[in-house]
C-alpha cells in the first residue's frame, strides 16, 4: 500500500496517477466513511445508519437474536413497518390469511420488546417501507440504508447508500449495526439531453434496463448522471434507483442537490437547527470529483427514449412503445429461452404490442405509488372513462399519498372515471397478499418485476408507467400515452 508520504512525493503537478488517486466518486465518499474496519482480502466492516424492517424477511431474524440471548443495538436506528402482506380494502378487520396474520403479528411484538419504532395496519404512518422511508426523513444523504428487500436501492436518490440484504444480514444489522460486504464495483450511467413527450422516470429506467439486460450491472453500484436525471424530481430518481436491482446492480444513487435538500426539510427524522446546519456542511460534499474514476460508463442521449413496456418474463425484455417485439436472433441470450417467454406471454416476435389486449391495471408499489405517480395518472383518465374490460387496482405507497390524493382532489376526478382507491400496501406488486392477477389474464403493472407468476400463479405482466398504464385503463389495451396526451 502507497504510504501517504509517498504521494505527497509524487505529487510534482504533472503525475496524473496522483491526482486520480486523490478523486473520489459519490459512492466512495459515502462507503469509506462508514467502513469501521477493512479485512484483510475479505469484505469491510460497514456501519449503517438506518435499518428498515418489515414482516416477511425478520421474524427470522428476530428469532435469532431471541436464542443468542441479545438485544437490537440501536433500535432508534431501526424502523419498521407492514406493507407486502396487507390487504389493501378493509384493514379495520383482522387479516383472514394465517400466514400474514402470524408474521405481522411477530412484526409487532418485536417492535414492541426491542423498542422499535413500529408503524402497523392502522398507523398514520403505514406504508411501503421505500415509500414512507423518504416521507418521513428517515432516508437522508451519505448515509448507509439497508432493508430486507432488494429495492432498497430506491434511498439512493438522496445520494445515499442503500442495499437489500439477507435474512441472517438483518440479524447481524440489529445485533451490530455494522454489515460484512465486498466494496462493489462503480458504474456511472450518464444521460443528457431533454425527455420527450410522454416520457417519464419510469420509462428511462426501463431503457437503461433494456440496454444493459438483466445482468449487465451485476457486481457494482450505480451513479446516474447528466442532464436528465439532474431535471427530475425526487420522487422520478427515487422510481429511477428503484429499479437499478433490476439490472443486476447492488444499487444506485444521484448526487443530492437543492432539490433533495428542499424535499427533506423538516421532515419529522431529518435534522434540525444546528444540527442541520452540520450536516449540510457534509451533505453539500457529497458529488462525484471531476475526473474520478468508474471501473464502466454508460453514456446515452436522451432523444432515444421513448413510453417504454415489456413484453416479456423479466425487466430486461421492454422496448419502446412504438417499436416491435424483436426476432430471437437479434438478442443476446440463448433461443429457446427467449421463445419460451414470449410462449408464457402469448406473443410473437415481429408484433406490435400496441393494441394488446389487457384485464387488469395497477398503479402502486414501492416504484410508482407515490403522489406524483397518481397526478400523472389522473390526468390521463380525467374526463375519460375506465373500460369495461379492466379491473383497475389503485394502491397509494403510504397513508401520506392516500390523503393527499383526496386532498388534492385526484380521488374526485378517478371516481368520476370510474376508478376506486385502496389502501396502502404492496399489493399487486407480488403475489404475497390477495391481490393477485388470475392465471393467464394480462395487467399493465407500475410495479417493478415482471417474472413468471410475480404477480400471481400464470399471470401475465406488463411493465409500464403510471401514463401507460392509465391510457391502458381507458382503452382497454396497450396504446400509446402520447395519443391520450393534450388530445
Amino acid at each position: 500500500m502507497m504510504t501517504f508520504l509517498k504521494l505527497l512525493r509524487l505529487a510534482d503537478y504533472k503525475n496524473p496517477y496522483f491526482y486520480r488517486i486523490m478523486k473520489k466518486t459519490l459512492f466512495d465518499k459515502v462507503w469509506d466513511k462508514h467502513v469501521v474496519q477493512q479485512i484483510d482480502q475479505g469484505p469491510d466492516v460497514l456501519f449503517i445508519d438506518r435499518h428498515m424492517v418489515h414482516e416477511v424477511t425478520s421474524p427470522v431474524a428476530f428469532l435469532g437474536l431471541k436464542n443468542r440471548d441479545i438485544n437490537v443495538m440501536f433500535p432508534e436506528r431501526t424502523f419498521a413497518t407492514a406493507d407486502h402482506n396487507t390487504p389493501t380494502v378493509n384493514q379495520h378487520l383482522p387479516i383472514e390469511d394465517p400466514l400474514s396474520a402470524k408474521q405481522l403479528d411477530a412484526l409487532e411484538k418485536n417492535a414492541i420488546e426491542h423498542g422499535i419504532s413500529y408503524w402497523g395496519l392502522g398507523h398514520e404512518k403505514n406504508g411501503i417501507v421505500h415509500v414512507v422511508g423518504p416521507e418521513y426523513g428517515i432516508t437522508l444523504p451519505g448515509a448507509t440504508i439497508v432493508c430486507g428487500d432488494s429495492h432498497t436501492s430506491t434511498h439512493g436518490a438522496f445520494g445515499a447508500i442503500a442495499f437489500g440484504i439477507g435474512t441472517s444480514e438483518v440479524e447481524m444489522v440489529l445485533s451490530t449495526q455494522c454489515i460484512l460486504q465486498p466494496k462493489p464495483k462503480k458504474m456511472r450511467i450518464t444521460i443528457n439531453g431533454d425527455l420527450q413527450k410522454g416520457v417519464t422516470p419510469k420509462d428511462v429506467a426501463l431503457f437503461i434496463i433494456s440496454k444493459l439486460t438483466t445482468s449487465g450491472a451485476t457486481g457494482y453500484f450505480v451513479e446516474y448522471a447528466g442532464e436528465v436525471f439532474k431535471n427530475m424530481t425526487m420522487e422520478g430518481r427515487m422510481t429511477v434507483c428503484n429499479l437499478s436491482i433490476e439490472m443486476g446492480a447492488r444499487g444506485g444513487m444521484i448526487a443530492p442537490d437543492k432539490k433533495t435538500f428542499h424535499y427533506i426539510k423538516n421532515r419529522e427524522f431529518t435534522p434540525k437547527g444546528a444540527a442541520w446546519n452540520k450536516a449540510m456542511d457534509y451533505w453539500q460534499e457529497l458529488y462525484t470529483d471531476e475526473g474520478a474514476d468508474f471501473d464502466k460508463e454508460f453514456f446515452f442521449d436522451a432523444d432515444e427514449i421513448e413510453p417504454m413496456i415489456t413484453f416479456g418474463t423479466n425487466p430486461g425484455m421492454g422496448m419502446g412503445i412504438s417499436k416491435k417485439i424483436p426476432t430471437a436472433d437479434s438478442i443476446e441470450g440463448g433461443v429457446s429461452t427467449y421463445q419460451k417467454s414470449l410462449n408464457y406471454m402469448g406473443y410473437k416476435e415481429g408484433e406490435s404490442m400496441i393494441g394488446k389486449d389487457i384485464d387488469f391495471v395497477f398503479i402502486g408499489s414501492c416504484t410508482n405509488g407515490r403522489i406524483e405517480d397518481f397526478r400523472a395518472f389522473t390526468e390521463i383518465v380525467k374526463g375519460r372513462k375506465k373500460a369495461d374490460n379492466v379491473t383497475a387496482w389503485l394502491v397509494p405507497g403510504s397513508h401520506k399519498v392516500e390523503k393527499a390524493i383526496k386532498e388534492e382532489g385526484l380521488l374526485d376526478i378517478l371516481h368520476a372515471s370510474g376508478f376506486e382507491l385502496r389502501e396502502p400496501g404492496c399489493s399487486a406488486c407480488l403475489a404475497m397478499n390477495d391481490d393477485k392477477i388470475p392465471q393467464g389474464k394480462y395487467a399493465v403493472s407500475t410495479s417493478n418485476r415482471n417474472f413468471e407468476g410475480r404477480q400471481g400463479p400464470g399471470s401475465r405482466t406488463l411493465l409500464a408507467s403510471p401514463i401507460m398504464a392509465a391510457a391502458a385503463a381507458v382503452t382497454g389495451k396497450v396504446t400509446d400515452p402520447r395519443t391520450l396526451i393534450d388530445s
